[in-house]
């Protein structure tokens, strides 16, 4: 990949390193959050003080009534739920293009799954777990953009991923034209191919049938394409089918013993023994030694800024 890098938008509770607005009046400092300020542009927000509650402020729980879901403060038995939803509405409705969300885990507005729900206001321990109000308004209005808590992202796979998906969005948002869609599809051809084969595929023949198309049409088919086939986590098995696909340009130049070690590093990360990386970069070293420029600017080998690649998970 060339060395610019596009600065994706991402929206970020606030509480996470750019102002005490917990309710408890903290501000928590996030690692990742700090080390992302140089390469993304941050939209800080705290649905509950935009709301108009204090900081501090009495806590707020989220509790399943017979009308539904409700936002409750039981110490002055308030309901906020109304107020939420049109802040959420409103705000998310306002906000722009974005690239992604970094959200507190277990707030009640805030949470992508784990806010406590509870049976009564002000009484009884929590019963289930799910999306704070806030959250629950982000997914229905962007279902398929990056999304993640700063918990999960202490996983090394789990940031790595968050972080592909929001730079290969800004810079395909940056595309103008159909030869530049195609060379993006191509840089990321492994990488596709790794979460989902099928849908590469489905990529591709979109780009084939392009010519003649309004580009705006064809480019927003293939952000949503790209999406979805991005979604989840790749898995171990269509990764080491990626990685020994391109293996395969090699096999001529390589002698027996290289191709036997790198064989044999794929058959440790099939098998959870080895650390993605061993035969990553082993390709990306034969990538340059034989001048395989196809390989080379693929963004298997690079899915982000190389200064993040070098975060360590907590």
């Amino acid at each position: 990949m060339d060395g610019f890098w596009p600065r994706p938008r991402v929206v970020v509770s606030a509480c996470l390193g750019f102002a005490a607005v917990r309710y408890s009046g903290e501000l928590i400092p996030d690692r990742l959050v700090a080390a992302l300020r140089e390469h993304v542009d941050f939209v800080p927000i705290c649905p509950e003080v935009e709301i108009g509650l204090g900081v501090p402020r009495p806590t707020v729980r989220l509790v399943r009534t017979g009308g539904g879901l409700r936002m409750l403060q039981p110490l002055t038995g308030e309901d906020l739920t109304e107020r939420m939803e049109v802040f959420s509405r409103g705000f998310l409705s306002s906000l722009g293009e974005v690239e992604g969300f970094i959200l507190k885990n277990r707030s009640p507005s805030c949470a992508l799954k784990d806010a406590k729900v509870y049976a009564h206001a002000d009484q009884g321990g929590a019963v289930a777990r799910g999306p704070g109000l806030f959250a629950r308004a982000v997914e229905e209005v962007f279902p398929l953009l990056p999304k993640e808590d700063e918990g999960r992202l202490t996983s090394a796979r789990i940031r790595g991923h968050f972080l592909m998906r929001i730079f290969a969005l800004a810079r395909l948002r940056r595309v103008d034209d159909l030869p530049g869609l195609m060379d993006f599809h191509a840089r990321y051809k492994l990488l596709l191919h790794a979460h989902h084969q099928a849908a590469t595929k489905a990529l591709g023949r979109l780009l084939a049938e392009a010519k003649g198309k309004p580009f705006g049409q064809v480019r927003q088919a293939y952000e949503e394409g790209f999406l979805r086939a991005t979604r989840t986590l790749f898995r171990l098995p269509a990764m080491a089918d990626a990685l020994l696909h391109a293996f395969g340009y090699f096999k001529r130049g390589l002698s027996p013993k290289e191709k036997a070690h790198f064989l044999d590093l794929l058959a440790g990360f099939r098998e959870e023994r080895v650390p993605f990386e061993a035969p990553l970069a082993l390709l990306q070293s034969w990538a340059k030694r034989f001048g395989e420029e196809y390989l080379e600017a693929q963004a298997l080998f690079e899915p982000y800024p190389r200064a993040l690649m070098d975060l360590k998970s907590s």
